[in-house]
């Protein structure tokens, strides 16, 4: 996994994903459809990114070992 760019941008869009589900949880808030509205096609590709990013973010178990730098 070389490609820091795409790691950092899937962590970001996971990490929005998560707040977002946060806050639906504890305030029955959804942020994202706040924003852009109630399942317009833009939410759900921001829906579909945080999916796939999360799928996507599965590939760093097993990468944690410790590494001399």
């Amino acid at each position: 996994m070389g490609n820091k760019a795409l790691n950092y941008t899937a962590l970001t869009i996971a990490i929005i994903g998560a707040v977002n589900w946060g806050l639906i949880g504890f305030f029955n808030f959804d942020l994202v459809s706040f924003i852009f509205g109630n399942m317009t096609w833009i939410t759900r590709i921001v829906y579909g990114l945080v999916g796939i990013c999360g799928l996507y973010l599965l590939t760093f178990y097993g990468h944690n070992e410790a590494r001399a730098d």
